[in-house]
């Protein structure tokens, strides 16, 4: 793949910031769950998320609140929105993947570089500062009135670029909030950055993996 898009769109939690809200079970109950109880609270938590994006927009705590309300439930653990609220404000507080400053500043000297993330906007920018990458555009769930993996966030931020969805270069570690959305919308340019947090997608999902950012700027002829 050499591909020269008009715009390089990006997930960033978890694909640019390393999204360590899998930290956050342990700190808040390490007393009650060890092992492989840890393990199944994380990975329920995790989809307890993404069920609650899939709904009407609403505020990020909200999702993550309702998400960790569900997830303690199913564990027989008390829950507390303290619990929910302090997951909140953790996620501001993380800074890049070590690959990302470097390789994203090459490829965004060259190719305007955008973040579509499932956010809000009193978060999105202390996380961007810390990439230290030139960013033309950030569109948050806020802005979009839906978090991904609904069509609505892309959407928008095709709408807000004013580009087609052949124009662009869809980067992301995670299949299920984007790449499949992606594909869906005809977005036929995608790159998986596999941070080994979710499966590969199926190959009828059409992209090009890399390990790391630092694959990309050779995907982009640079």
């Amino acid at each position: 793949m050499t591909f020269r898009p008009k715009y390089i769109t990006f997930d960033c939690y978890g694909t640019l910031t390393n999204f360590r809200i899998n930290d956050m079970p342990a700190k808040l109950y390490g007393e009650q769950l060890t092992g492989e109880r840890l393990e199944r609270f994380k990975k329920d938590f995790t989809a307890y998320r993404l069920d609650e994006a899939m709904g009407d927009w609403k505020p990020y705590d909200q999702v993550l609140k309702a998400a960790l309300r569900r997830t303690c439930k199913r564990h027989g653990i008390a829950y507390s929105d303290e619990d929910g609220q302090a997951c909140y404000e953790a996620v501001p507080t993380w800074g890049p993947h070590a690959d990302v400053p470097e390789a994203l500043t090459r490829v965004g000297r060259e190719i305007p570089l955008v973040i579509l993330s499932n956010a809000m906007n009193e978060q999105i920018h202390s996380n961007v500062r810390k990439l230290e990458a030139p960013f033309h555009k950030v569109y948050t769930a806020q802005d979009a009135g839906a978090y991904k993996p609904r069509l609505q966030a892309f959407e928008y931020m095709l709408d807000q670029l004013g580009c087609a969805p052949g124009e662009i270069l869809h980067v992301s570690s995670s299949p299920r909030y984007d790449l499949m959305s992606a594909h869906d919308l005809g977005i036929v340019n995608k790159v998986f950055v596999n941070r080994n947090h979710e499966p590969k997608p199926n190959a009828a999902y059409t992209h090009v993996e890399i390990r790391d950012i630092t694959g990309l700027p050779a995907l982009v002829g640079l």
